[in-house]
């Protein structure tokens, strides 16, 4: 009686799940921010599509809060043109034959995943083409579900290659942490665009089903998972930790609401958002669209930080 070796039934068993996974997801087009019809970018059971409204609060929840701002309101980060380019963070969808250009790292070389990397020529930039800001360059491979990302990008001879900080390309089919100590485009070390509010969610499904990336302005010298790096020198154990996240209270009153900012809110509370970067406090990530109403968004500056709570943080790490 023959038997298959455990290999090959991992193998298939592996094989099969990435066939139903891409099955799933929606058609989508090519383009800048094309529409993904509301598709989760990660697993069902990755971190940032993980409900957390059961999770025990953690014990530093009040002095954390307080230190970021507990009467400092939410402020959305998209929606709007800013100095001339649409605000949020762009992304840029591809096919899985597109051509794939060097990536020529500078200050974060050790810790960036080498090139090439399929990157338009005419693929948007955050803040837009003469951004002095972080200039952050997504781009999804729609076919091979990869997800490519550089921070401070530069194109070169007209985007025949780039320069950038650093980088990183993350198997959204089978997402794998970045190592420890390390970071990605973004200062948590982890992925961005999973982690967007995105048109085709909040106002096409109307469902928020993940958390949503956020930032603070001052930052502690550690970090949580799922985060795998820190950008601060301060000690404070008060200050908030790169990966910590926050949920809107259950008591939190929504009915006040209506439209993208009540879906936004909701999601809140049972996804939360995790902090992944510095900048403003209390401001949540999102997509350039043309789309956005900004004025059905802005109601949401009406929620303080005081009506957050930190979900309980896992092994903090030090450096």
């Amino acid at each position: 009686m023959s038997t298959i070796p455990a290999i090959v039934l991992l193998a298939t068993t592996t094989l099969l799940a990435t066939t139903i996974l891409l099955a799933q997801q929606p058609r989508i087009k090519t383009g800048p921010n094309a529409d993904l019809g509301g598709a989760l970018l990660m697993p069902s059971g990755d971190e940032w599509n993980r409900d957390v409204s059961q999770d025990p609060v953690d014990p530093l929840s009040d002095a954390i809060i307080a230190s970021i701002g507990a009467d400092k309101g939410l402020h959305e980060d998209f929606g709007v043109v800013w100095n001339g380019a649409p605000g949020g963070i762009p992304y840029y969808v591809v096919g899985g034959d597109h051509p794939r250009v060097p990536i020529i790292f500078n200050e974060g070389k050790e810790e960036s995943d080498p090139g090439p990397y399929p990157i338009p020529p005419g693929a948007w930039i955050e803040g837009g083409p003469q951004s002095d800001g972080d200039r952050h360059v997504l781009v999804l491979d729609k076919d091979n579900w990869k997800l490519y990302e550089i921070f401070r990008g530069f194109p070169v001879d007209g985007g025949k290659s780039w320069n950038a900080s650093s980088g990183s390309v993350f198997d959204l089919k089978a997402p794998k942490p970045r190592p420890a100590g390390w970071t990605s485009a973004d200062a948590a070390g982890l992925p961005i665009l999973p982690g967007l509010a995105r048109y085709d969610e909040i106002c096409g499904t109307k469902k928020l089903t993940h958390a949503l990336r956020f930032t603070v302005k001052k930052t502690r010298r550690a970090y949580v998972p799922p985060a795998r790096h820190f950008a601060s020198r301060h000690r404070d154990e008060n200050l908030p930790p790169m990966g910590m996240r926050v949920r809107l209270k259950a008591s939190f009153d929504t009915s006040q609401f209506t439209g993208a900012a009540k879906v936004i809110l909701e999601g809140l509370k049972t996804h939360g958002m995790i902090l992944a970067d510095n900048g403003g406090d209390w401001f949540i990530s999102g997509a350039p669209d043309d789309r956005w109403v900004h004025d059905e968004l802005i109601p949401i500056r009406k929620v303080k930080g005081r009506d957050f709570e930190v979900v309980k943080m896992g092994p903090v790490t030090n450096r």
